[in-house]
């Protein structure tokens, strides 16, 4: 009896309940469509608290957050758009979305970057706004805009580029894993900026009749310093013409052999007959699609190496963060540097010359002890006489070291033979910088391999690893090795707050982080 007497009770306490679950399951419904619908991370971040206020769990949260937003039906053809940057720019861009976009389906992306920066003065958007002549595979094709104020090798476009994904991201439906830049002429070589200021949010850079030393010119004012190791963590795909009047081949060729030797990921086409313009393109198109339809973005690779100078921007890659800069015992003694030459040793005559014309002589060397003076100009060589255009140096680097030598100069137009042993020292040099370096960096090269992340590092004093339940298993030890020494080891806890903070700043259904790992080395 006394049951039957408690059953209307438990009856009327399981609809409490069964009403309370459904309030709450209401309450998430709409945080998460609210954090859905803001109009950019800064907005995003905002709701986080209302997500947490309704008790959603973590695993929930992140099963959400896997799936994203639903996306409508949305404007097709040209979509012209505009935004203000963090640093207070306003910037005019173009998305020109396929006739037959399908909001159910994800679509690939390519920015392109125009040339011709330094011409434009203002923001407004130059010619049709379509990719034109260089259209490909079918996707969205962003078109941005620099001008000499803001150029694609400036903070600005940085912050500009990520503002645009991210607004595009907020209205169709973007694959976050194939979002590519490429670009001509300024824009091919904006794209090597990009690549080493910005590397997240990409899966591969395509650099058209760009070169990337012309962001190591003086009067250009790029943004910077810049490092070229950061090149490493994405492929590339590069073009330049034989016979462009300004980046011909044969100057980019010597820095593409640069990047192979030092562990960036390339496809190299050079078009032998092909000035400063783009007439390949029909012949290239299918191999430049095919590149990047093979290389989606890896959004939680297992290999990262980034350098950077500036902990408060430009100081993460993917799962890595630098927080503080400053030299430690235990950094590494030498890390490969893209940004170096090696010079091979070479034999030390001990004359500056022009051509055949000697300007000067280093007292003592073996050019001195032989005879040379300043003013001399090399006429003959043994029996064979000499090109006055050749570089004294040069015409007798094929000369056997100890042999001897008998020269005729003309010195103040009278002929003066000389005699005497080649020996000149062989002298080693540092290598060659390629950027100027003004400040201080730090460097962190990171190696993944199931729980145990390795650290390689120089110039920093603390980083910040942003672990993935989607690579890291939560429920194991985790443990960091930075230059040899364990920094960290121990079980780590996923939390919703982190969880929410990362996915409103990315605004990427693929990478997502359930803890932070502060590390300090100093």
């Amino acid at each position: 009896m006394r049951v039957t007497k408690r059953t209307p009770l438990l009856a009327a306490a399981a609809v409490v309940a069964a009403l309370r679950l459904a309030s709450a399951q209401t309450s998430i419904d709409e945080a998460f469509a609210r954090f859905w619908e803001a109009a950019d991370p800064g907005g995003a971040a905002r709701l986080v608290d209302r997500i947490l206020r309704t008790g959603v769990t973590f695993d929930a949260a992140y099963a959400r957050l896997r799936t994203g937003r639903t996306y409508a039906p949305h404007q097709t053809g040209q979509v012209r758009l505009s935004n203000r940057t963090g640093d207070g720019v306003d910037h005019n861009f173009v998305l020109n979305v396929p006739d037959t976009y399908d909001s159910t389906r994800r679509y690939q992306v390519r920015f392109q970057l125009h040339g011709g920066v330094m011409n434009r003065t203002d923001n407004r958007v130059a010619g049709a706004g379509t990719i034109g002549a260089l259209a490909g595979a079918e996707q969205i094709y962003i078109i941005p805009y620099a001008w000499d104020a803001a150029p694609w090798w400036s903070d600005d476009q940085v912050l500009n580029l990520r503002a645009i994904l991210d607004a595009a991201k907020r209205l169709y439906n973007i694959d976050e894993n194939r979002v590519v830049v490429s670009g001509v002429s300024d824009g091919g070589t904006g794209v090597y900026y990009m690549a080493m200021r910005d590397t997240t949010p990409f899966a591969s850079f395509l650099p058209l009749n760009g070169f990337w030393m012309v962001l190591g010119s003086d009067g250009l004012k790029v943004d910077g310093p810049i490092y070229g190791n950061n090149l490493r963590n994405k492929p590339f795909f590069i073009v330049n013409g034989g016979r462009d009047r300004l980046y011909p081949a044969e100057l980019v060729d010597p820095h593409v052999e640069h990047f192979q030797k030092n562990g960036v990921s390339l496809v190299y086409k050079p078009q032998p007959e092909a000035g400063h313009n783009t007439q390949w393109w029909p012949e290239v198109k299918d191999d430049f699609e095919a590149f990047v339809h093979d290389h989606p973005r890896n959004p939680l690779p297992d290999t990262i190496t980034w350098e950077t100078s500036d902990t408060a921007a430009h100081n993460r890659a993917h799962w890595l963060v630098i927080d503080r800069l400053g030299m430690t015992a235990s950094d590494a003694k030498t890390l490969a540097d893209l940004n170096e030459v090696p010079i091979s040793p070479r034999a030390e005559f001990g004359v500056q010359s022009a051509g055949g014309r000697v300007i000067r002589v280093i007292p003592g060397s073996n050019a001195d002890r032989i005879g040379f003076k300043a003013g001399d100009a090399l006429v003959r060589l043994n029996d064979r006489t000499v090109a006055m255009s050749v570089d004294v140096s040069e015409t007798l680097a094929g000369v056997a070291k100890g042999s001897r030598v008998q020269l005729l100069v003309s010195r103040n137009n009278q002929p003066v033979e000389l005699s005497g042993i080649y020996d000149p020292p062989i002298v080693s040099y540092p290598p060659r910088k390629l950027f100027d370096r003004p400040g201080p960096s730090g460097r962190v090269d990171l190696v993944r391999d199931g729980n145990t992340v390795r650290a390689t590092t120089r110039g920093v004093a603390a980083f910040t690893l942003l672990l993935s339940p989607d690579r890291l298993d939560f429920a194991r030890p985790v443990t960091v090795v930075a230059n040899g020494r364990t920094v960290f080891e121990g079980k780590v806890q996923k939390d919703l707050r982190t969880l929410l903070k990362w996915a409103a700043a990315d605004n990427d259904r693929t990478m997502l982080f359930g803890a932070e790992l502060h590390l300090k080395l100093d």
